[in-house]
């Protein structure tokens, strides 16, 4: 299924059709405040498997990120942290950043056992942060491209997003052109918070 949304003007009944599929089991590929990206609920064991498959990486090594519609769900996920670090995130969140923190007990058993970090991200983008509100849990969500000797293209153009993964997702979500740069990543999982990849966000400090 192919759903064109505006997201300065979003059609709320459109968006819930792709709410709706997430409850059910279905991923999908949506607009971020970076690249596109795929995604399904945090609890769809069989979705992150899927996009595992499509990504072509075990869910156990993936590089997963969590996408939030704000950082009320942090206390779910990830362990306690700290003030000063609250205050920098807030600083930066929603905006084009994944924030690499330790995990919490509620991840997915496979995320556990095998990852003792999580990367978290609040999109600077209405669509994907609507679908997270909506649906009351966190998307696991991977970026949209193809990994061919290490090197990294992403697509920007939603159609053709669609002709490319229409046989491997449930809905694609068309919010515009996407952006060819991906998030900048802060490792905040020790005792010093540290740029990993400099990506589109440029860090602000508390």
């Amino acid at each position: 299924m192919y759903l064109r949304i505006d997201p300065e003007k979003i059609d709320e009944r459109l968006l819930d059709t792709a709410v709706s599929c997430l409850r059910d089991g279905g991923v999908i590929i949506y607009p971020t405040d970076t690249v596109y990206a795929f995604g399904c609920h945090i609890e769809n064991m069989k979705g992150i498997e899927r996009i595992s498959r499509i990504k072509k990486v075990p869910p156990e090594k993936s590089n997963f990120s969590m996408v939030c519609n704000d950082l009320s769900l942090l206390a779910d996920f990830t362990k306690p942290i700290s003030n000063s670090l609250f205050r920098l995130m807030k600083k930066n969140l929603p905006g084009p950043f994944t924030f690499i923190l330790p995990a919490g007990n509620k991840l997915p058993k496979t995320f556990r056992e095998k990852k003792k970090t999580i990367g978290i991200r609040v999109p600077d983008n209405a669509i994907a942060r609507y679908l997270v509100e909506r649906l009351g849990l966190p998307l696991i969500s991977a970026s949209v491209h193809t990994n061919e000797d290490e090197v990294l293209e992403y697509y920007t153009e939603p159609e053709v997003l669609y002709e490319q993964n229409k046989h491997l997702v449930d809905v694609m979500i068309d919010g515009g052109y996407g952006n060819l740069v991906p998030s900048t990543i802060v490792d905040c999982s020790g005792d010093e918070v540290k740029i990993v990849r400099e990506g589109l966000g440029i860090l602000k400090d508390a």
